[in-house]
């Protein structure tokens, strides 16, 4: 028996030694498994979402690189590509990775949908995104354009009218998902969560519920709301342009503010020219915050191209203040009214008249406050149609054909009057040489007084070219005035040739005589000769002093 006990006994021991090896290789397991799990939460991804609604896909990829501005770049992303932008065809998707200060750790990465038409169609495409899951974790965006501020409401209006038929249809469990969110956000205001942090409070204190301010989240979406206004740097423009005052600016600030307060949404004014605010806020909005480099978000409702109001700062006081006159709570309860869904019946027809034009609205036809917006702030194009509609103001203009040819006669008019008057130049050329003659004599004067007399050599003769111009316009009016004697004498007449040259030959006879006592051209002159002038006059006398000597 007790061969069999020994033999029992190594047997029981071998068991059991293999089942303490078995129980530690599960502990070291477990051990090694625990540890690596809380290092891989420690370094897990936080995955944001971002649904950007409105805008062309132009201005999509113009947020996307605003958004995208302040995130600096790794040495080892240099030569890594960009994401694609597939926004062209209905509902568009891409993705951003947000960057520690220190341009080495990713601090979140941004899942962004973008579409750009408020059709009831494109629901089933959205639907999908707003799950269980990711509701906590996204952002809505609205994108507004400052080249059409006068379609900024009924646009507003189209979209959370698109969003809340999408809410409603869904699931019981997303739906409390929602509420939830939306609980928090509403908390963040009243201190009892940090909104510069992203932490939330727990115990107590999350029991705790405060009453909100008037007109403070009347229609909540169930997911928190940003409004971007693009191409700020287009109110110089308007103002130019459109002679728009601070009057029209401020009471699009005040509408945009009063609507928005009701969906507890944030509003920004953005430009590609200038630096924004942009990046900051949808990173807090997100809860993405870096622990090197902390941004405070500060709100500006002075600059009308710098406008920020964050979520849970506004106020309908604060509102009144911007301007007096501007009726808030008729603004906030007609909001209201024109944001219900339309019946059922008009659902197939509005869509229609989407996809014919896509500044119509998918809402019921009665509305409380978008007239009164677009009466205020109206279209450009449509008072300058009504105006051109006007018999007052009615202008015809003539055809292209019809104006060049007028252009053309008015421009063969002054060849026209030139060829008119050559006939009359050529018939009196005494009356048109009349004032070039005065002229030349002026001229000729005071010529004469700045240079002096000129002396001309004719044929070894030094000849004064002053009197020889004297006497052969003497000689011209002498001869005009013959003519005009003897015109009206008969025509059988005949000029007298004799006369004329003989008066040609004493004018050459005295012009020898009075060269007589010079030198011929080019041979030497004597000493003491005087000027040309002088030697006329005393050069006899001057060779019978010198024959005396």
């Amino acid at each position: 028996m007790s061969r069999s006990s020994n033999f029992r006994g190594p047997v029981s021991a071998s068991t059991g030694r293999h089942d303490r090896f078995q129980n530690n290789g599960e502990f070291d397991k477990g051990m090694w498994s625990s540890m690596l799990d809380s290092v891989a939460s420690g370094k897990k991804l936080l995955e944001k979402n971002i649904v950007v609604l409105g805008g062309t896909p132009d201005t999509q990829k113009e947020f996307l690189e605003t958004l995208a501005s302040d995130a600096p770049k790794r040495s080892q992303d240099r030569y890594k590509r960009k994401p694609v932008v597939a926004n062209d065809f209905a509902l568009g998707y891409t993705y951003q990775d947000v960057l520690d200060a220190d341009h080495e750790d990713i601090l979140a990465r941004l899942s962004i949908y973008l579409l750009s038409e408020p059709s009831p169609s494109f629901a089933p495409l959205l639907k999908p995104v707003f799950t269980l899951q990711s509701i906590p974790e996204t952002l809505l965006v609205i994108l507004l354009d400052w080249n059409e501020p006068w379609h900024w409401v009924r646009q507003l209006r189209d979209w959370i009218v698109l969003l809340r038929e999408i809410t409603s249809s869904l699931e019981n469990q997303s739906k409390e998902a929602l509420e939830e969110t939306m609980k928090e956000w509403q908390q963040r205001k009243r201190g009892v969560a940090t909104y510069d942090t992203g932490s939330s409070s727990t115990g107590d204190e999350s029991k705790v519920t405060l009453p909100l301010s008037q007109g403070e989240w009347d229609e909540p979406l169930g997911l928190p709301l940003c409004v971007v206004c693009q191409n700020a740097d287009r109110v110089d423009t308007l103002e130019v342009e459109q002679s728009w005052k601070e009057e029209e600016f401020d009471y699009v600030l005040q509408f945009l503010r009063t609507i928005l307060m009701k969906h507890g949404a944030s509003l920004i004014y953005t430009s590609t020219s200038a630096p924004n605010s942009l990046p900051t806020l949808i990173h807090s909005t997100l809860g993405i915050h870096s622990l090197l480099k902390k941004q405070a978000l500060k709100h500006n409702v002075i600059d009308r191209d710098k406008v920020l109001v964050p979520p849970n700062w506004d106020s309908w006081g604060k509102i009144r203040v911007l301007r007096d006159g501007f009726d808030v709570e008729e603004t906030s309860s007609g909001w209201s009214i024109d944001i219900q869904p339309p019946p059922p019946s008009d659902l197939n027809s509005s869509a229609d008249n989407n996809n014919q034009n896509p500044n119509t609205s998918s809402t019921s036809p009665t509305s409380a406050v978008v007239p009164a917006y677009e009466k205020t702030i109206p279209d450009p194009r449509n008072s300058k149609s009504t105006s051109a509609s006007q018999p007052k103001i009615q202008i015809s203009a003539p055809s292209t054909q019809s104006f060049l040819s007028n252009q053309l006669s008015t421009l063969d008019r002054p060849k026209a009057e030139e060829e008119r008057q050559k006939p009359d130049v050529a018939k009196s050329p005494s009356r048109s040489s009349t004032p070039t003659t005065n002229t030349n004599i002026s001229t000729s004067s005071h010529m004469n007084d700045q240079i002096g007399p000129v002396q001309v050599n004719m044929g070894g003769i030094q000849v004064d070219a002053d009197d020889m111009l004297k006497k052969l316009r003497h000689q011209g009016k002498e001869r005009e005035e013959t003519d005009t004697a003897a015109a009206p004498q008969a025509a059988t007449s005949t000029p007298d040739m004799k006369a004329q040259n003989e008066a040609l030959h004493s004018f050459f006879a005295n012009l020898s005589k009075r060269g007589s006592g010079r030198s011929p051209s080019g041979t030497p002159k004597r000493e003491g000769s005087s000027t040309p002038k002088e030697g006329r006059k005393v050069s006899g006398k001057e060779e019978r002093e010198k024959e005396r000597e």
